[in-house]
C-alpha cells in the first residue's frame, strides 16, 4: 500500500489543476445511474483517462468520466461509473479514486449501484438502503503494508454505513412515497451471474441483495473516515425457485426507470447536509 500515497497525490493534483474547490461529498454512480449528473451545476469535467493513476472503465453502461460542480448547493465529486475486480483490476485500483476524494476534502461518500434482489418481498427498481454487507469477493483492498498516513491497520467496521443516515434516506424516501427497504449488501467477484445454490447460500447467510460492486470502496471509505451512504436499485429479482436467465440490457432498464428515485433520495440526503 505504500505506494499509494503518491499515486493520490498525483491524482489529486491533476483535479484541482482543472477544479480548486473542495468536495463536501463523493458520489459513485452504478450501472444504469448515470444520469444523477444531469442535476450537478458542473464546474469541471474529466474524464478517467485524464486522471493519472486512474483505472478505465470498461463496464457496459459506465461513461467513465468524474463530474464535479455543485449538487443540492454543497460542492461535490461525481463518478459517472466505477471500476470492477471482474474487469481485472485490484481492489487497490478500485479504489484509488475514494482515497482522492478524501484527499480533495470530501466528508461523505454516496456509493449506488445495481443489484440482484434476493429478499422475496422486494421488487425491481425497488430501492434498498445499504445498513451492512458482506464480502464474499476473496480479497480486500486493505491487504499489504498499512500505511499509517491513509488509516489504521484495523479499521472497525460495526457502522461502515452511517445509520443516521440510512434513517435520513428512509425520512426522504417516506416524503417522497419512494418504496425503499432496508438491507444487507453482499458483493461477489462475477462477473458470472450466481446459480440456484449459491442464491439459497447467500439467502441463508443473511444477504437481502447481492452485486459486483461497492464493498471494497465502502472499506476503504471506513478506512480513511469518511461518513458512507450506499444505495442499491433493484435491477432483477435473484429468488432460486423462479430464476430466469439474465438479460443485461433489462437489468440496465430497470435501473434507468429507477434512477429517478435515486435522485431524489441522493438529493434529500445532501439537502439534510446542508443543516447539520
Amino acid at each position: 500500500m505504500l505506494e499509494l500515497y503518491d499515486q493520490i497525490e498525483e491524482a489529486a493534483a491533476a483535479i484541482r489543476a482543472a477544479w480548486d474547490a473542495q468536495p463536501h461529498a463523493g458520489i459513485i454512480l452504478g450501472t444504469g445511474l448515470g444520469s444523477l449528473v444531469d442535476n450537478i451545476q458542473v464546474e469541471a469535467t474529466l474524464d478517467y483517462e485524464e486522471i493519472p493513476n486512474f483505472p478505465r472503465s470498461t463496464a457496459h453502461g459506465h461513461a467513465g468520466r468524474l463530474v464535479c460542480g455543485r449538487l443540492e448547493g454543497l460542492p461535490v465529486m461525481a463518478m459517472e461509473g466505477r471500476f470492477h475486480m471482474y474487469e481485472g483490476y485490484s481492489l487497490k485500483q478500485i479504489t484509488l479514486p475514494v482515497r482522492v476524494m478524501k484527499k480533495m476534502g470530501a466528508e461523505l461518500l454516496v456509493v449506488s449501484n445495481a443489484c440482484g434482489g434476493m429478499n422475496p418481498y422486494f421488487k425491481p427498481a425497488d430501492i434498498m438502503v445499504i445498513e451492512d454487507h458482506i464480502n464474499l469477493m476473496g480479497d480486500n483492498p486493505l491487504i499489504g503494508i498499512n500505511d499509517d498516513r491513509l488509516g489504521p491497520r484495523f479499521p472497525d467496521m460495526c457502522e461502515p454505513y452511517d445509520l443516521s443516515l440510512v434513517d435520513r434516506v428512509l425520512e426522504v424516501a417516506r416524503s417522497e412515497n419512494i418504496v425503499a427497504h432496508k438491507g444487507v449488501f453482499v458483493a461477489v467477484s462475477g462477473p458470472n451471474l450466481e446459480t440456484r445454490a449459491e442464491y439459497r447460500f447467500l439467502r441463508a447467510i443473511g444477504a437481502d441483495a447481492v452485486g459486483m460492486s461497492t464493498v471494497p470502496e465502502v472499506i476503504v471509505a471506513t478506512h480513511c473516515s469518511l461518513r458512507v451512504v450506499g444505495l442499491s436499485i433493484v435491477s432483477d429479482m435473484c429468488l432460486p425457485d423462479a430464476l430466469e436467465p439474465v438479460d443485461v440490457d433489462r437489468i440496465i432498464a430497470t435501473a434507468n426507470t429507477a434512477e429517478p428515485k435515486l435522485r431524489k433520495l441522493v438529493m434529500g440526503v445532501l439537502a439534510g447536509e446542508k443543516t447539520d
